[in-house]
């Protein structure tokens, strides 16, 4: 029997929309933005910071800032007082997120790594969205994008994503 449901998607394909139907027509609980504002809830910061390191992966040049200020005794002893958020911290908490979801049953997950982090779970159903360029396109111009900024966003958000 079929508890979860993950919604992987290209952007502007429409798989939030899509997970969002589902959830209201099946009555279950929607893990979209709710899954954003978990994280930011428990990294003690706004939503916006955990956005802006979502299904990315930080520059080169903080990464080795990290791994250099955790190198050092007084880096280790102070980066948790920091509260730094950055792309790894966001992904350790929304896989804890994710797993909790699953657990608790009856939800629709919409991406953030949800299909590989429930791999295992036998009442998982994996789902996948994807559209033609100029589908998506023409969806990001309705959310009031120009065609350029939207071709360009239909291009880059998924490569990025990818990385």
């Amino acid at each position: 029997m079929v508890r979860v449901i993950t919604i992987e998607r290209e952007y502007g394909s429409g798989g939030s929309d899509i997970a969002r139907k589902v959830a209201e027509r099946l009555g279950w609980k929607l893990w979209d933005q709710l899954l954003t504002d978990q994280i930011a809830g428990l990294l003690d910061c706004d939503c916006r910071s955990v956005e802006a390191h979502e299904e990315r992966r930080d520059p080169l040049h903080y990464r080795l800032f990290k791994a250099f200020m955790r190198g050092s005794f007084e880096g280790a002893m102070n980066a948790p007082r920091m509260k730094m958020v950055d792309a790894d911290c966001v992904r350790e908490v929304a896989q804890k997120v994710v797993t909790a979801a699953a657990r608790e049953g009856n939800s629709v997950i919409v991406g953030r790594g949800s299909a590989y982090y429930l791999r295992a779970y036998r009442d998982t159903f994996h789902v996948f969205v994807y559209a033609p360029i100029d589908e998506k396109v023409r969806r990001l111009q309705e959310t009031g994008k120009s065609e350029a900024e939207a071709a360009e966003l239909a291009e880059s958000v998924d490569r990025d994503r990818a990385a």
